[in-house]
């Protein structure tokens, strides 16, 4: 029914001579629209008001707090749709199939906007980025750069939100990053999937971009039982310029993690968070999407700038071509109870590691009091631990299969880090002078740990010169060589 055959519909409805149950029978035959041609407009009226698109987008922009049933099937998106200023007590829900879908000429931040509301609750759909159709080649941000500014083509951008659900929904095939919240507070993320997300640079890495950020300050967070598959950079993780508050308070829990370029998890800048219970596997591949000619060295659980007050416990992790647990900047916290395991030879890890490395970029923070207990790394590249600063506890560790590279026996293999440290890659726990900066490594207590691998009865804990072993407590401690069976 075109607009013309519609005006007399729209002409009775104007006189309001809807029929009701005293005047049917005169309306009966008198040429006015019977009640039931008249719903039959209203539902073809309501089809003649633009494409979905058009309709979603006033929608969003329109309606503030209630609920938004989102249409069912594809809806394809060209730039970005953002949610009314001050919206709030706001549900955006998926329909059967929901699908927003980015084409191939898409401009804007995000798909999905929400800046300046509270309490948004958005669920059950998925959102599908234009990365396999319209690739972008974009370099890292710089330092000191808000990477909601830097980073466009993103899934859902949350800015200064207080209250944030995401639950159920899918996000596959976007170009940066698929969440990306900033400056918010109350974010809950939960049984969300991330695939085949992030774009890289012009040397064809990564650029950080492809998963879960979470930036500027937010704090009360969590993402819990959440999938990562094929992501080019980092998966999870914090961030914060030096000149901005740290996050604060969060939880990265139950999650799962495979085939990751850069990090699984990363905590930067942030102060009380618990990384517990996560899982992952292929962490660094594939290999060519590493980014070498920035030192993005892979990690299962990787630390920057001042973290402190925070918790990895009880996670797992196999084949982790790069480190498993990076601590750099975290100090007063806890690493217990976790695992990381590689089977293959040193070869298949191009960019293998030791397990744990400590560090000291940040200039604000000092490398103390860390408790390290309980955990399992078999199979690293080389070390189990590269120790710095101090007072740390160091007990009841297994360190099994350590330096498969064969250090300092294999030639085949760069084994001398730095030429006046010959030991430290041979090495099953090394105290280390220092890292970005230098460390007063002194006062640790290195006891009750099993330490196995090539050379480790020789060379089971070693220092760096200038490093007293005796100004550290180091006792009943078990090495040998070789190791046992997996």
């Amino acid at each position: 029914m075109g607009q013309a055959a519609l005006k007399p519909l729209i002409t009775a409805l104007n006189r309001r001579q809807m029929p009701t149950a005293s005047n049917r029978a005169a309306t009966k035959g008198s040429g006015l629209p019977s009640h039931n041609t008249i719903a039959l407009a209203l539902m073809l009226l309501a089809g003649c008001g633009g494409s979905s698109e058009t309709r979603l987008r006033k929608q969003l922009a329109t309606q503030t707090t209630g609920t938004i049933h989102l249409p069912a099937g594809v809806i394809e998106i060209s730039s970005e749709m953002a949610l009314a200023q001050g919206a709030h007590d706001l549900e955006i829900a998926g329909g059967a199939g929901t699908v927003l879908k980015a084409t191939d000429g898409f401009r804007g931040r995000a798909i999905l906007v929400i800046d300046g509301a509270k309490n948004i609750r958005i669920r059950d759909f998925s959102i599908e980025g234009n990365r396999e159709t319209a690739p972008k080649v974009l370099e890292m941000a710089p330092p000191e750069n808000y990477f909601r500014l830097w980073y466009p083509d993103n899934g859902i951008l949350a800015d200064r939100v207080e209250g944030l659900e995401i639950s159920g929904v899918h996000l596959t095939y976007v170009s940066s990053f698929p969440i990306l919240v900033s400056r918010c507070e109350g974010i809950r993320i939960d049984k969300v999937t991330v695939e085949d997300s992030g774009s890289r640079n012009g040397q064809g890495r990564n650029n950080l971009s492809g998963g879960i950020l979470l930036e500027e300050g937010s704090r009360r967070f969590e993402v819990t039982d959440s999938v990562f598959n094929r992501i080019a950079g980092n998966a999870l993780w914090t961030h914060s310029l030096r000149i901005s508050p740290r996050l604060e308070d969060g939880v990265f829990a139950h999650n799962r993690f495979d085939t990751i370029a850069r990090d699984a998890i990363q905590v930067g800048a942030a102060s009380r968070v618990s990384v517990e219970d996560n899982t992952g596997r292929n962490i660094g591949y594939p290999v060519p999407l590493v980014d070498v000619e920035h030192g993005g060295t892979p990690v299962g659980v990787d630390t920057a700038g001042n973290v402190d007050q925070s918790t990895y416990a009880r996670n797992h992790f196999e084949e982790v071509d790069g480190k498993c647990f990076d601590l750099d900047g975290f100090h007063d916290g806890a690493v217990r109870g976790n695992q990381c395991i590689n089977r293959k030879p040193a070869e298949a890890y191009p960019f293998g590691h030791f397990g744990i490395v400590m560090n000291n970029t940040d200039p604000d923070m000092h490398s103390a009091n860390i408790e390290i207990s309980d955990n399992l790394f078999d199979g690293m590249k080389f070390g189990g631990l590269f120790l710095i600063g101090g007072p740390h506890t160091v007990t009841s560790n297994r360190f099994l299969n350590l330096n498969t590279a064969g250090c300092n026996q294999n030639a085949a293999i760069q084994c001398v880090y730095k030429a006046d440290e010959p030991k430290m890659l041979e090495s099953g726990i090394y105290l280390g002078r220092g890292g970005e900066h230098p460390a007063d490594t002194r006062g640790n207590t290195i006891r009750d740990n099993t330490i196995s691998g090539h050379g480790m009865k020789t060379h089971c804990i070693e220092a760096a010169p200038g490093v007293e072993p005796a100004a550290n407590k180091i006792q009943g401690n078990v090495c040998s060589d070789g190791g046992p069976a997996r």
